[in-house]
């Protein structure tokens, strides 16, 4: 009763700041933990394994805002299905693409890749991309002028000032007033004027190549047939994709592009090392489809029927927007079904824009999903916009699993979601790798955001708005701080400080046995930096690792009332839940994704 509490709190009070701080913690871990595998738990067996007929299949980045579009999409079209995974997508590379002046490293920071991948023009385009580098270099040399002549000289800065001033002037009026349509212009414009030349990515290493040894100082110019085989194999099988194979299996990577932004780079894929992961997912459609790869393949036991086929895409989170690769390779025998599951992914991503839209102050309250993702565009080409997205905050858990662990639940955008099947991995070989590739990129990320949130000032950056950047390699608080780290307040308001709670669908002797022989799974978990529950793969029993004691049971009733936690809430989509609502959910169960809902 009130005695009681206030007791508590009077308890509480009089412990030193630091033990009190540990306390909140944990009691906060443990308020968000019991929901989190409340729900898992009222979820246990409700989606069968075999869902029936299969339309298509795509493969998003373990990304917690894939959660939402996961969802959506599996509400829109039941006989979707969807997996997670690092954002990489198991092919680590240096990637040029054609207007790349260097490659970049398009991996996890902890990878060293040790293959180049270049976009090369389309054979006869030789001529064609020689005058768009022209054009391209003539448009950046004008841009250059007009940005930097107004500081070099008096008389030079005079007669820009005067020259350019009157359309400056209009089109600061017109990307304030109309941003994404202005932005939309302006793009239409300089490509109409350089001439792009699409790329062709040089997939297969020549045999020289191929013959000597590769390293991450001396990469291999594309891939050799061996390491073709070895990437698509093991991240198919590292998935649980390795039968069932749907006629359109769409490989999703993601991105963030906004204006004026210079942490873009923190919006951007983790498992990229802060880059866009689209190529990724080109190159790794790409090579799924080359008729030498499945023969291999099939020769191991992992046969991709004839009438699957790999599309690459990249996933915009800032706007919703998707970009889709080498469509003109598309067979005509899929082009209809492309276009329907094209059309899906439109509605999915109006009812994903409403749903982000909640935890906007400047949103529209209620909008329909086209004014959503108005506004969301709005928002990424806006000069004035500290806050285009809202990146990873919120972000407190991760599941490691089947599908079946969370499709039908509603986790509010909060969960990293890795695809991983425990049954046919008796060894645990899959899921030590999948620990050891994921658990630095989830673990990476949400550390970042609790001590940026707990002391911004100590391990924040402070507030975005006076950041100026300092030698194009960090930002500065002005014009005389020192060089700050960690994430900007914008990027943190909302977040709730908390270890990432891991959940692995596996038997606690296989995840004992790992835990065991990997000092760096050693190193997060036994120190108290990530929080693991097991997962019975078959009954669905859950235990909570504690470093101290082992592995302890775990029951939904509450420790001191000894009552079991009341039902979970169950609605139809995911819009009856969040509808009305901006601060963050607690989960609740879903009737529309189950497969013949």
């Amino acid at each position: 009763g009130a005695a009681g509490a206030a007791a508590l709190l009077n308890c509480a009070g009089s412990l030193a700041s630091a033990q009190r701080g540990l306390l909140w913690l944990l009691a906060y871990e443990h308020h968000y933990r019991q929901q989190i595998l409340a729900a898992l738990a009222a979820n246990h067996g409700r989606v069968p394994a075999t869902a029936g007929v299969i339309e298509a299949q795509f493969v998003f980045c373990m990304d917690d805002r894939e959660e939402g579009s996961r969802r959506h999409l599996e509400e829109v079209n039941p006989a979707f299905e969807t997996f997670g995974a690092a954002g990489f997508f198991g092919v680590p590379m240096f990637w040029q693409g054609i207007d790349d002046e260097t490659p970049a490293a398009l991996c996890p920071i902890v990878v060293r890749p040790t293959n180049t991948l270049r976009e090369d023009p389309p054979a006869g385009a030789e001529e064609a991309l020689r005058q768009h580098r022209r054009r391209r270099q003539l448009r950046l040399a004008w841009q250059e002028k007009l940005h930097q002549g107004s500081r070099r000289g008096w008389l030079q800065a005079s007669l820009l000032t005067v020259a350019a001033g009157p359309a400056a002037l209009l089109a600061l009026l017109a990307r304030t007033l109309a941003p994404s349509r202005f932005a939309a212009l302006i793009d239409g414009r300089r490509e109409a004027f350089e001439r792009p030349v699409p790329g062709v990515p040089g997939l297969t290493a020549e045999a020289a190549e191929a013959a000597r040894q590769a390293s991450a100082e001396r990469p291999r110019r594309g891939f050799s047939e061996d390491e073709q085989l070895a990437r698509v194999g093991g991240f198919l099988r590292s998935i649980g994709l390795t039968a069932n194979f749907a006629p359109l299996v769409v490989i999703v990577g993601h991105g963030s592009d906004s204006r004026n932004n210079p942490h873009l780079a923190a919006y951007d894929c983790g498992a990229c090392s802060g880059r866009h992961g689209g190529p990724n997912a080109r190159v790794f459609a790409a090579l799924a489809n080359r008729p030498q790869v499945r023969a291999r393949l099939a020769e191991q036991g992992l046969a991709i029927p004839p009438t699957t086929y790999f599309v690459g895409a990249e996933h915009n989170t800032c706007d919703e927007s998707y970009l889709w690769y080498d469509l003109e390779q598309l067979p005509a025998s899929h082009r209809q079904a492309f276009a329907a599951l094209r059309a899906d992914c439109a509605r999915a991503a109006g009812l994903h824009a409403v749903e982000r839209c909640r935890r906007f102050a400047s949103a529209p309250r209620d909008p329909s999903p086209r004014q959503a993702q108005r506004h969301l565009a709005d928002r990424r080409q806006d000069l004035a916009q500290a806050r285009p997205e809202l990146g990873h905050a919120t972000v407190a858990s991760a599941f490691i699993g089947r599908r079946t662990m969370s499709r039908g639940a509603f986790f509010d955008r909060r969960v990293f979601l890795i695809s991983y099947d425990p049954l046919p991995d008796v060894d645990g070989g899959i899921l030590e790798a999948t620990l050891l590739a994921a658990g630095p990129v989830g673990a990476g990320i949400n550390l970042e955001y609790y001590f940026s949130t707990v002391d911004n000032e100590g391990f924040g950056c402070g507030t975005k708005v006076m950041h100026n950047l300092a030698g194009l390699f960090g930002v500065m608080q002005g014009a005389s701080s020192d060089l700050r780290t960690g994430l900007p307040l914008q990027m943190i308001e909302i977040h709730e400080p908390m270890r990432l709670l891991v959940v692995v669908e596996q038997t606690l002797e296989l995840l004992t046995a790992i835990y065991q022989r990997q000092p760096p799974l050693r190193e997060l978990i036994g120190n108290g930096w990530v929080v693991v529950v097991a997962k019975h793969p078959e009954t669905g029993v859950m235990h909570l690792f504690d470093p101290a004691a082992g592995w302890q049971p775990w029951n939904d009733a509450d420790a001191d009332a000894g009552a079991a936690a009341p039902p979970l809430p169950e609605v139809e989509r995911s819009v009856d839940w969040f509808a009305g609502h901006r601060q963050a959910l607690p989960p609740a169960l879903l009737r529309r994704p189950l497969p013949g809902g």
